[in-house]
């Protein structure tokens, strides 16, 4: 007769602790002890203890699948999220379902049809879908835990920035230069038709500082760049045009930015001695090109979103989360001239 296989249950005996515990330090979860992580992988290792997600699942009605639901996976942002994400779930035993949203009727198809997303998983994360806009609460679609990336939404767990709070930071280092004629690049929804609250939310940034500073909100210094470099460098464009250019410019992407560099250099502008620039988002070419701009940690946010999931789904509870948005000062800021 074949030797019966060892179970959690087995470890969980041996180390004197419970089976939740027991589950939650082999597969790598936060919230264990280093020591009682410690006991319970030597046990295992004693043991000779193997797992078997099949059995598991059947047991606990689990699928051990979390649903991710973002409008592309192609731009910076969610793609360096997924990064944080799929490291947390490969280490602790989870698979993903992914569902991408590229379209309006992409949106209301998922959102109508919920419940066969649910179904499949146990848990979601939402990175930048903005579900805020069709409804209050989280509760009105997914009857799974939810954990936004990006939004604050009510009856989800949320992982998010202050935009307004960061982008007034990054314009008032530029009045602190001594710049008083601001641009500002902006973006817009991508795809156009998804909402999206964050450039608001950026431009409001922008006026805080500029009416702090008792100076003029001049619209014609706002001019919309796409989130892209090829739409930032024919922003840029649009603001030389202008019979009193500025002396700075806000981008309120690093990508978007990077055209403006690009097309400051083809201009023959030095920058920063004609023209100061700040960035947003600390792009991975940002430090390279030494551009001043405001450092989002999305790869740590998305292991972080993770995380609380995973806690959600342990059945923990989870707060609201808003990460700092630090100053990264470099080389393409100085003195107004």
């Amino acid at each position: 007769m074949a030797e019966a296989r060892p179970t959690i249950k087995d470890i969980a005996r041996v180390t004197g602790v419970s089976v939740a515990t027991v589950s939650r330090a082999l597969r790598g979860l936060p919230h264990v002890a280093p020591a009682t992580r410690g006991r319970v992988m030597e046990a295992a290792e004693s043991l000779d203890y193997a797992a078997h997600p099949q059995a598991s699942s059947l047991v606990s009605g689990r699928t051990w699948t979390v649903g991710v639901v973002a409008p592309h996976f192609g731009t910076w942002f969610p793609f360096r999220a997924m990064g944080g994400i799929n490291s947390v779930f490969a280490r602790a035993g989870y698979d993903m379902l992914i569902s991408v949203m590229t379209s309006a009727e992409d949106r209301r198809s998922l959102l109508e049809d919920a419940g066969a997303l649910c179904r499949r998983v146990d848990g979601i994360l939402l990175i930048d879908t903005f579900v805020s806009v069709e409804a209050d609460s989280a509760g009105a679609f997914f009857d799974r835990p939810v954990v936004a990336v990006g939004e604050q939404l009510a009856g989800a767990a949320s992982i998010s920035i202050d935009n307004r709070g960061a982008a007034r930071r990054a314009v008032e280092h530029l009045i602190e230069l001594g710049h008083e004629r601001i641009g500002l690049v902006t973006g817009a929804s991508c795809p156009p038709d998804l909402a999206m609250p964050v450039p608001q939310m950026r431009r409001l940034g922008y006026c805080d500082a500029l009416e702090a500073a008792g100076l003029p909100v001049a619209r014609e210094l706002e001019v919309a760049g796409s989130w892209t470099a090829a739409g930032g460098a024919a922003a840029l464009a649009r603001l030389l045009e202008r019979p009193d250019p500025p002396t700075a410019v806000f981008s309120m992407s690093d990508e978007m930015a990077f055209g403006v560099l690009k097309e400051a250099a083809r201009r023959g502008l030095a920058v920063p001695r004609d023209l100061s620039v700040v960035g947003f988002d600390d792009h991975d070419l940002a430090e390279t090109l030494g551009l001043t701009t405001m450092r989002q940690a999305v790869s740590e946010m998305g292991v972080e979103a993770a995380e609380t999931v995973i806690s959600l789904i342990e059945g923990l509870e989870a707060v609201d989360i808003v990460w700092d948005v630090p100053l990264m000062v470099r080389e393409t800021t100085a003195a107004a001239p």
